[in-house]
């Protein structure tokens, strides 16, 4: 393949995003680091997708492995197998991060589930993503405590993070692409298109 070396990169630049998606959706699971609301059950529901975990985690491990790993195993990797190997991954890989950025914003949009003075709710349900513009009503949840932003924190982590791993395996999916178009034009030339 003509591009090894940058597709290796975008592996080890995958890597600490996959982490910080499980990171931040761990951390979800317990506000303010506290582990009774998870064992009652008082999480948002849009938590227990594990769009972090999931999505932007495991799922985005599939390409790392597979990007860093690329030209290192003659034995294995031809070059019809490398490009379509990468090609494939970087297809996970944009599953993975459009499904941790998809349901991250509708937990955005939806709010957390806190306790009001009406019991267990979820007081910004119906407001269109709103509260996120008027810190001033974010006082209406009581428990946990400052849920709100412990919550809009980490889910535009999860946003941020799910972006970037998504223009890379978008990045490697045109690379991957354009070898694919260009390869016989670098091989009869005499020249690459090394990164």
């Amino acid at each position: 393949m003509c591009s090894v070396g940058f597709v290796r990169s975008l592996g080890l630049a995958l890597l600490p995003l996959a982490m910080g998606c499980m990171l931040a959706n761990l951390l979800l699971l317990f506000p303010a680091g506290e582990v009774n609301y998870v064992q009652q059950d008082k999480i948002s529901h849009y938590v227990w997708f594990f769009m972090g975990l999931g999505g932007g985690g495991i799922l985005m491990l599939v390409p790392v492995a597979v990007f860093i790993s690329l030209g290192k195993c003659s034995c294995c990797w031809n070059e019809s197998f490398m490009m379509c190997g990468s090609l494939l991954a970087a297809l996970v890989g944009l599953l993975g991060s459009s499904y941790c950025f998809v349901l991250s914003g509708l937990a955005l949009l939806q709010g957390p589930l806190c306790f009001t003075k009406l019991g267990w709710t979820y007081p910004f349900n119906d407001q269109g993503g709103r509260y996120l513009m008027e810190p001033e009503s974010w006082s209406v949840c009581l428990q946990p405590v400052n849920i709100v932003e412990w919550n809009v924190t980490l889910l535009c982590v999860l946003l941020g993070l799910s972006s970037l791993e998504l223009l890379l395996c978008l990045s490697q999916l045109i690379n991957g692409l354009v070898n694919a178009v260009c390869r016989p034009c670098c091989y009869k030339q005499g020249y690459t298109l090394n990164a």
